[in-house]
């Protein structure tokens, strides 16, 4: 069993990575094989609006015909995945430009423009969707999130054949020394506090989350 994880974060090593490579740790502990691709990595744009991918009878239908540097990651999906699971900080409401890049390049190609609508993806695989975000659980609502997510939930389940997941982490630490920077929304110290509390529960999540991942049913 293969198990992709895609980073839409720009950094390596902060809180959207670290909770894919929990997630990662919990696919393994059932034998699977992991790979953690980091978008900000490749040189890629998002879809082109070709629909070279709805051509009737066409050489590319059903796949991307662009080609440039995330298409040996797209081909890789296609051809060897089980589990797909895709993390992203959220900026600006919603997630990352390079996540939202790649996920249209990768969702559209397989959605047949049919009622209801259908996939061309070759099997069924499971997959979830990791997000990490600034504000607190109270505000999340507020400022609308559920709907993104629950968008991003329904487009993998119909396209991929399974119910997606999704695992949030909320008021996620974001600088490592907050007197350096800019930040009235509260006191920073708490903000620290309460990530040092919530974050190694977070990654336990994201490691069950790796472990259903990994998991033949």
């Amino acid at each position: 069993m293969n198990v992709i994880a895609v980073n839409g974060s720009p950094r390596k090593k902060w809180n959207t990575a670290t909770m894919l490579e929990h997630a990662l740790s919990g696919v393994a502990s059932k034998g699977a094989k992991t790979e953690l691709v980091h978008l900000y990595d490749y040189d890629y744009k998002g879809c082109h609006s070709c629909f070279a991918c709805k051509l009737k009878d066409g050489k590319s239908y059903g796949r991307c015909a662009v080609r440039d540097g995330i298409t040996p990651v797209l081909e890789k999906i296609h051809d060897e995945a089980d589990a797909l699971i895709l993390g992203t900080p959220f900026y600006f409401g919603t997630m990352t430009g390079m996540m939202r890049s790649f996920t249209e390049r990768l969702m559209f190609p397989y959605l047949v423009y049919s009622l209801p609508p259908d996939s061309l993806f070759p099997r069924k695989i499971k997959t979830a969707f990791i997000y990490t975000m600034n504000v607190g659980e109270d505000h999340y609502k507020e400022v609308n999130y559920p709907v993104h997510i629950g968008g991003n939930e329904w487009v993998l389940g119909r396209l991929f054949g399974v119910p997606a997941e999704s695992l949030l982490a909320f008021a996620t630490k974001q600088f490592d020394d907050y007197s350096k920077y800019v930040f009235s929304m509260g006191d920073p110290m708490e903000r620290v506090k309460n990530a040092e509390k919530t974050f190694p529960e977070d990654c336990n999540k994201a490691y069950e989350l790796g472990v259903r991942m990994g998991s033949i049913e």
